[in-house]
């Protein structure tokens, strides 16, 4: 094998490794947010607080993902297809920190609610479908990711607008409920800033597969609108 063959061989290796760590991170991102959501359902303070603690795992993998890429850039000088995957990993993470944070403050909610003194447990019924919505989302996502489906992408950008509408539904159900009874504007409240981080998860999820899009073809398809994505992610090359 010449020097070449080597080096191209070590940097395919590089950058395989790069990405298994973001499908790692992704991993347990959406733990943090199954484990939230179960601890706001069954009041589980331990399961909350261990939510809360991983936020620091998420974080220092997005730190030593984006000094590898760093290191790659630096060392390899990338260019075209390989520039695109590093620069897609750096954008990735990123959102998927985000998403983190939100899973976060979902369990800091939970830990909030069932520690005051208030009567009754919140109404979580109505966030239940919204948050499914947002998973699939993130599951998609990390599918697209890594498999560069453009499919699959715009899949996600389709979800995002029925996370949208869901979380629409609930605010005007919960403003009902507070209009008509003053007794349940604390659990509204609650409720309606949980069901807002979810609606945040879906936004970041939408994000990570518009870059597979930028990834594949090179082409920014932020702000342009879902039937502009669709048209752009899956039309032939």
């Amino acid at each position: 094998m010449s020097n070449s063959e080597h080096t191209l061989k070590q940097f395919d290796t590089e950058l395989e490794a790069v990405r298994a760590l973001v499908l790692q991170m992704g991993g347990l991102v959406e733990q943090q947010i199954v484990g939230a959501l179960d601890a706001l359902s069954n009041g589980n303070m331990q399961l909350a607080g261990r939510v809360v603690d991983d936020d620091h795992r998420v974080n220092a993998l997005e730190v030593a993902i984006d000094e590898e890429c760093s290191t790659i850039i630096a060392r390899r000088q990338p260019a075209a297809g390989d520039l695109r995957m590093l620069m897609m990993v750096v954008k990735t993470i990123t959102d998927l920190e985000r998403i983190g944070d939100e899973a976060a403050k979902i369990a800091r909610m939970a830990q909030l609610i069932y520690k005051s003194d208030r009567p009754s447990v919140p109404r979580t019924t109505e966030i239940r479908h919204v948050a499914e919505l947002a998973l699939g989302m993130l599951r998609n996502a990390l599918d697209a990711f890594a498999r560069l489906d453009l499919t699959v992408a715009a899949k996600v950008v389709r979800q995002d607008e029925q996370v949208d509408e869901a979380f629409r539904a609930i605010l005007r159900q919960f403003i009902t409920f507070m209009m008509e009874d003053p007794r349940t504007i604390s659990n509204a409240i609650d409720i309606l800033f949980i069901a807002k981080a979810i609606e945040r998860i879906g936004d970041h999820a939408k994000n990570m597969s518009e870059y597979v899009v930028y990834m594949v073809k090179g082409k920014d398809v932020r702000h342009t609108g879902v039937e502009a994505f669709e048209r752009e992610a899956l039309e032939p090359r």
